[in-house]
């Protein structure tokens, strides 16, 4: 399972950040694909990297199979679990734009600058159950993308693509965003204000501290309750100015909604955890992470390596 968000800073900068949960990882590491790279598309959707594009994710057959990625223009996805509602189409379609399943993130981070654009292209697209090879096959997502100004939430299911305004710039996993963003109905009493005493008969109440309007809010780690609390933690979060603050905003927002060890089953009989937290920055060209073993956050910028290069770069 998995939690992403978007925000912006006062400048205009994007910053959408996710966490990856799953029982184990991928090997996964920091990959920048720059402008030069001779790309591998099966079905042409991706003829030229138009921008370079920094992110998390493996290599696979010199291809970059991308989790969660953001380009030098601020534009950024990320690809979250959505099974038992994602249905790929099974074959590719004439006259329209079609994407393998696998190249989507690449696709968007690569071929366009802003939200608008990649919206006014989706109309045109079918997503297809097209692997890279028989080791991995397809990925059953959702997709969470954002530029400074909004986010868009992307889903392929069996009656062909949505695409979703995301006012809450929020997305975990099943079932699908229209549910999420309705369920959010339920919680309107929640608020982070300190509440007045309350007088009942002849006794003045008052709470035994902060957060007392918060209480109903979910703390599992089921995919509703976390869409529930991040979407609350996030949108009473306080604008921050600095680099350094929205760093800190976004990794402490997405530790909400971590998940630990021991804590969440599979069907496997496997524990979830949250394998690393992510996060792509705008105002630096920035991708930023941690992972369960290591808590500490690193970084790594576009203009510490050249973005315009032909070798996919394994940072």
């Amino acid at each position: 399972m998995c939690t992403g968000i978007r925000f912006s800073d006062g400048s205009g900068n994007l910053y959408l950040a996710r966490n990856l949960d799953w029982t184990a990882g991928y090997g996964e590491r920091v990959v920048l694909t720059p402008t030069g790279y001779a790309t591998r598309s099966p079905f042409g959707a991706v003829p030229r990297i138009r921008h370079a594009v920094i992110g998390m994710g493996i290599v696979e057959e010199d291809t970059p199979l991308y989790f969660d990625c953001g380009n030098d223009a601020g534009l950024a996805v990320a690809g979250l679990n959505f099974p038992g509602y994602a249905d790929y189409a099974a074959e590719p379609a004439d006259g329209a734009v079609n994407v393998a399943a696998f190249e989507f993130p690449l696709w968007v981070a690569s071929q366009f600058a802003s939200v608008d654009e990649v919206e006014a292209a989706l109309g045109q697209v079918v997503i297809v159950d097209k692997p890279i090879n028989e080791k991995y096959p397809s990925s059953l997502l959702h997709w969470i993308i954002g530029d400074s100004t909004r986010a868009i939430v992307v889903e392929y299911t069996s009656d062909g693509m949505h695409v979703f305004q995301d006012d809450v710039d929020v997305l975990t996993n099943q079932p699908g965003f229209g549910w999420h963003h309705e369920n959010l109905r339920n919680y309107l009493n929640a608020s982070p204000d300190y509440p007045e005493k309350v007088v009942l008969n002849r006794a003045d109440l008052v709470p035994f501290g902060s957060g007392s309007l918060m209480r109903g809010i979910p703390g599992d780690y089921y995919s509703p309750s976390r869409f529930v609390r991040a979407a609350y933690v996030h949108a009473h979060y306080p604008g921050k100015d600095t680099e350094e603050e929205n760093v800190s905003r976004a990794f402490h927002t997405l530790q909400q909604v971590a998940m630990v060890e021991g804590s969440a089953a599979m069907g496997s009989g496997e524990f979830e955890k949250t394998i690393y937290t992510g996060l792509f920055s705008s105002r630096t060209n920035s991708y930023y992470w941690n992972t369960y073993e290591d808590p500490s956050v690193h970084s790594v910028s576009m203009a510490d390596h050249p973005s315009g290069g032909t070798d996919l770069l394994v940072l």
